[in-house]
C-alpha cells in the first residue's frame, strides 16, 4: 500500500467526523463476480483484504461493521461484529443506522432538484428567499448577500450555531434547528461569502429551512417524495424528535470518561437528533445508500447540469487553502489517475461513508459502530475498510 493513498484516504474521513468489548467475534462475507468482463484499468473488489479489515469485531473500536463495494467489476458484502454487547448475537446485516452527515448529500440533491425546476436560484442570496433570519438592521449590515450555492459548498461564513454543552445529558430533548440556525447568524460572519470553505453542520440547516420555504412543504416530506420513494428506499426516513431507530438496526456504544478516570461503553442507540435537521437526521441502511450512491452517480437523482455542482470545487480567496468539497461531495485524490468523490458521517455510536468513483467503477457504503464515532481521529476499522476498498479498483 502506497502511503500518499493512506494519507489521502485518511485525511479525508477525518475532515467528515468531527475497555475492549468481550463478547465473541462474527463475521461473514460473500462476493459476486459479474459474467461479462470490466475495462482493464479496473479491478475486483479485494475480498480478502475487506474481510481483514472487519475481522475480529467487537473489539475497542468498534462492535459492529457493515460493508458493501460495488461496480461492474463485481461486489462484495461483509459484516462482522453484534448487534449488542448484551446477548452476543450477530451483527444483522439489514441493520438501520444513524447517517449523520452522510444525510447532506440527500439535501443536496433536493435542493439541486429545485434548481433544476426553477424554483431556486443557486446564484440568489439566502436574505431574498428567507429575509427574517436577519430579523435587525444590524444583523443585515454585518452579512454580505449569501448565495444559495455557498450553503451547499460550505463556503457561506456562517458559523456553527450553539447546541447542548453536554450532549449526552440532554439525548432526549429537542433542539429546534431554527434557534440553531438564530444562534449562528447572532454571532456574525466568520469570512465573506465564497471567501474560504470551512466544512460545518450550518450552512445544510439553513438549506432545509430553504426547501421547506420555497415548496410550502416539510423537508423530510420532500427527502421521501423526491428521492426515497422514487427509489424504494425502504430503511430510509427522518425520525425528528423520536429518539429510537425504528426497524432492525445493531446498537451503538460510546466509550465514556467516568468520574474515576476509567473509561466504559455507553449505549447510545437513542438520541433525539432533530437538531441535525437536513444536515445529519437521517437514518438508513447500507443497501439503501448503495441503490442512492449508484444512482446519484448514474445521473438518476439530479439532472446532469446540477449534479455537476457536486463535482465542482469553488475558487477560493488568494492565500487560503485550496477547497475539497463540492456541493456536498468531497474530493479525494488517490493517485495521478483516479479520483473518489465522498461523504462520511458521524454520530455517536455509528460512522459512516458513501464514496464512489465519478463514473461509478468503484462504490462504497459502509457503517461502522465506532466506539469513538465523534472523535478527532479516524476509527481504525473504518480506516481499514476505506483503505481495503478505495485503494485499489
Amino acid at each position: 500500500m502506497q502511503p500518499p493513498v493512506r494519507t489521502a484516504i485518511a485525511a479525508a474521513l477525518v475532515l467528515g467526523l468531527t475497555g475492549a468489548a468481550t463478547a465473541p467475534a462474527l463475521a461473514d462475507a460473500h462476493s459476486h463476480a459479474p459474467a461479462t468482463t470490466a475495462p482493464a484499468q479496473d479491478s475486483a473488489p479485494d475480498g480478502k483484504a475487506l474481510r481483514k479489515a472487519i475481522k475480529g469485531l467487537p473489539n475497542a473500536d468498534a462492535t459492529a461493521a457493515l460493508v458493501r463495494v460495488g461496480g461492474p467489476e463485481g461486489t462484495w458484502r461483509g459484516r462482522s461484529g453484534v448487534h449488542d454487547l448484551v446477548t452476543g448475537r450477530k451483527a444483522d446485516p439489514h441493520g438501520r443506522f444513524r447517517a449523520g452527515s452522510t444525510t447532506k448529500i440527500v439535501t443536496a440533491a433536493v435542493a439541486l432538484q429545485l434548481a433544476a425546476e426553477g424554483e431556486l436560484d443557486l446564484d440568489r442570496p439566502v436574505q431574498h428567499y428567507m429575509p427574517e433570519l436577519f430579523p435587525t438592521q444590524k444583523q443585515q449590515r454585518k452579512f454580505e448577500p449569501i448565495p444559495v450555492r455557498s450553503l451547499l459548498n460550505y463556503t457561506s461564513g456562517l458559523k456553527s450555531g450553539d447546541g447542548f454543552d453536554d450532549e449526552y445529558a440532554h439525548r432526549y430533548d429537542t433542539l429546534e434547528p431554527q434557534k440553531v440556525v438564530a444562534s449562528a447568524i447572532s454571532k456574525g460572519p466568520e469570512h465573506d461569502p465564497g471567501a474560504e470553505q470551512h466544512y460545518r453542520n450550518i450552512g445544510y440547516t439553513v438549506l432545509g429551512l430553504l426547501i421547506e420555504r420555497v415548496t410550502g412543504d416539510s423537508y423530510a416530506d420532500q427527502a421521501s417524495e423526491r428521492i426515497f420513494r422514487p427509489l424504494h428506499l425502504h430503511d430510509t426516513y427522518f425520525p425528528g424528535a423520536d429518539p429510537r431507530i425504528r426497524g432492525p438496526h445493531n446498537r451503538g456504544y460510546q466509550s465514556m470518561k467516568q468520574p474515576d478516570g476509567t473509561t466504559r461503553l455507553v449505549d447510545v442507540t437513542e438520541w433525539n437528533q432533530s437538531d441535525r435537521f437536513a444536515a445529519g437526521d437521517m437514518i438508513s441502511s447500507t443497501a439503501d445508500m448503495e441503490v442512492f450512491t449508484q444512482a446519484l452517480f448514474g445521473g438518476e437523482v439530479v439532472p446532469r447540469p446540477q449534479l455537476k455542482e457536486m463535482f465542482t470545487l469553488p475558487k477560493l480567496a488568494p492565500g487560503v487553502p485550496e477547497a475539497t468539497f463540492g456541493a456536498g461531495l468531497q474530493r479525494m485524490e488517490l493517485d495521478d489517475d483516479k479520483v473518489v468523490w465522498l461523504k462520511t458521517g458521524s454520530r455517536y455510536g455509528y460512522s459512516n461513508m458513501i464514496a464512489s468513483t465519478e463514473n461509478g467503477s468503484r462504490t462504497l457504503v459502509y457503517s461502522v459502530n465506532a466506539t469513538d464515532a465523534k472523535g478527532p481521529a479516524m476509527n481504525p476499522v473504518a480506516e481499514r475498510i476505506a483503505l481495503a476498498a478505495l485503494s485499489q479498483g
